[in-house]
């Protein structure tokens, strides 16, 4: 890394989503003019920490990924989807979604993606414009490593490049940057932040905000580089050239609930 930099100005708290500049008038539902349509994917796996839920976006739109649907009502959170093949779901809670009126897409156990990819999928086909997706998922790492891999490599897929992605994984947090995007991260100063090249070399990566700053330098996926870097304030904002980078904040729950 670098010498550190100078701190940008702090400007919201550490809950908010990343994004481009977006129309701040208000319509009549208290929404901005022109605002993403928020939607929250929530996956199966463990049970995600109760804390999130004051973390989470306000959505009319919650696409639940099989078991992601108890997950989902756990957190306060009223599905509108649901997605899968239904292996981990309980007979009990397809019956409650299927009395809910919740929309229902089932698919054979045999097939080529995961219920979150094809939620994702679902998320991203199905609302047209600016778009803002928010990921609940908690691997069990003790039970399935080749999830969270899996699920990491996922998040950065071009085909979800349209929309600003955030991953919540446990007590973690997981930003995706295309190109032609800044990303905001907002957070404690003091917190961790990793750089991570997904899917090849992301290169042209500028910071500001982070102790150890990179500017317009490439990230190798088979570096450490980018790793234990340090918010300086409040927010950093991060953007590169080409490629695809992923910031995790591994202790972001804990830091900022």
């Amino acid at each position: 890394m670098l010498e550190p930099a100078s701190p940008p100005q702090p400007s919201r708290p550490a809950t908010a989503h990343s994004a481009t500049p977006h129309s701040d008038t208000p319509s009549p539902d208290g929404r901005s003019v022109g605002s993403p349509t928020e939607v929250v994917v929530v996956g199966g796996g463990a049970s995600p920490p109760q804390a999130l839920r004051a973390l989470l976006p306000p959505s009319d739109q919650v696409i639940c990924a099989d078991r992601g649907y108890a997950h989902a009502l756990a957190l306060g959170l009223t599905p509108t989807a649901l997605i899968g093949d239904f292996d981990s779901l309980a007979p009990v809670d397809l019956d409650r979604a299927r009395e809910a009126g919740v929309s229902i897409e089932a698919h054979p156990p045999e097939k080529d993606a995961t219920d979150l990819e094809l939620a994702l999928d679902r998320a991203v086909t199905g609302y047209a414009g600016a778009l803002r997706i928010t990921v609940v998922a908690t691997p069990d790492v003790d039970e399935r490593i080749d999830h969270l891999l899996s699920q990491l490599a996922l998040l950065a897929a071009p085909k979800y490049a349209r929309a600003e992605l955030l991953a919540w994984f446990g007590n973690a947090c997981i930003q995706i940057v295309h190109p032609s995007r800044t990303v905001s991260v907002h957070g404690r100063p003091g917190e961790l932040v990793t750089l991570l090249a997904i899917g090849g070399e992301a290169r042209g990566v500028t910071t500001a905000g982070l102790t150890y700053p990179l500017r317009d330098e490439s990230l190798s996926p088979f570096s450490t580089r980018g790793v234990s870097n340090v918010l300086s304030a409040t927010s950093a904002a991060i953007s590169i050239a080409a490629g695809c980078l992923a910031i995790v904040r591994p202790h972001a729950l804990e830091d900022n609930s």
